[in-house]
This record gives structure tokens, sequence and C-alpha cells, in this order.
């Protein structure tokens, strides 16, 4: 034995384990699968609602085990999305657009989304896509200028930049390695 408290779902079969806890009481189920999702990692309230609807708890159910949760600090989006996008800005490097895909993709509502990258200045993402870029310049190093260009752009493009952001920055690092930016514009990019 190894002396740590039995989950349900720390099975290999999960659904067995959590309908076998108490098939009679959804909402003791609810609890159970909830708590299990939230030790591992913080999650969403829409990611939990679908967890529950995958394990067909009853919609009223759900909402009500939801709510409580909501209630006493277990589910909170608005915390959810402003550490994501501090911890995904600080390593990944994803840019506003990027990190505001990603949260919607996680069910947190507009207007969280929009306080959560709202931390980000332009000044800061602009300085990561600095980071960004000169991290990635050496591995460019002996191909031709539109090549380098375009891989740099286009790894902060991927990472959600601007293309203006994104083509200034790598202009800027380019001229400061020696390399001639002349007759460089938008449509290079």
């Amino acid at each position: 034995m190894t002396g740590r408290t039995e989950w349900p779902g720390d099975s290999p079969d999960s659904s067995r384990a959590e309908k076998e806890l108490s098939p009679q009481d959804p909402a003791e189920r609810a609890r159970a699968i909830c708590l299990r999702l939230l030790t591992g990692t913080p999650r969403t309230r829409k990611q939990l609602a679908d967890a529950l609807r995958k394990r067909e708890i009853p919609d009223e159910v759900a909402e009500e085990v939801l709510s409580r949760f909501e209630d006493v600090g277990l589910i909170d989006d608005a915390a959810f999305a402003g550490a994501w996008v501090e911890s995904r800005h600080h390593g990944r490097g994803l840019a506003r657009r990027a990190l505001a895909r990603e949260l919607r993709t996680k069910g947190v509502e507009p207007t969280l989304i929009q306080e959560a990258v709202e931390q980000l200045d332009s000044e800061r993402e602009e300085a990561t896509a600095r980071e960004l870029v000169a991290r990635k310049l050496r591995a460019t190093r002996g191909l031709d200028r539109d090549r380098r260009l375009r891989r740099l752009a286009g790894m902060l493009a991927r990472k959600g930049y601007p293309e203006g952001m994104a083509l200034r920055v790598v202009r800027q690092a380019l001229e400061a390695e020696g390399e001639d930016t002349d007759g460089l514009d938008e449509e290079s990019f």
C-alpha cells in the first residue's frame, strides 16, 4: 500500500470506477469527477462541464455542482485565464492573439479573455518578440536575407504576433547584425 488516497479515476477504467463509487448519487459522482480533474491541473468551468456531460451526469446536477465549486473558489475562470496568459507568454512566448485563441478553445468567456490578455502591454509583447528573434537568429545565419526574414517573421506569426510588429522586430534584428534591409517592406513579408 502506498499510503496515498485512492481517488475515483485512479484505475485505468475511470468511468467504471466513478460509476461504482455511487451509482445512485450523480451529484456525488460529479463532485468526485471534478475534484479528480482539478487535482492535476486547473480547469475552466466549460472543461469540467464537458467532462461531466461525457460521463452522463445530468445537466441540472452538473450545473449545481459546478456552481458550488465556483462559490467556494475551486473553479475561477478569471484566475485561470490570468495564470494561463502569464504562463504561456513567459514559457512559450505566445502573443495576445494566440493566447486569446487558446482561451477561447478552453471555454473562457470573451470578457475574461480580454481582461487576461490586457495584462500584456504592447511593450512587453514586443520585448518577448525581440527575445524570440534573438534566439532564432543564430540558426538562420548563412541563409539569404529574404529567407531569414520569412523564417523569423513566420515564427512570430505562428506565435500570434501582429504582422507589422513581427516585420519591424525582424528588420531591426537583421540590421543589428549588419544585414542590408533596404528595399524590405511589408510586401516582402
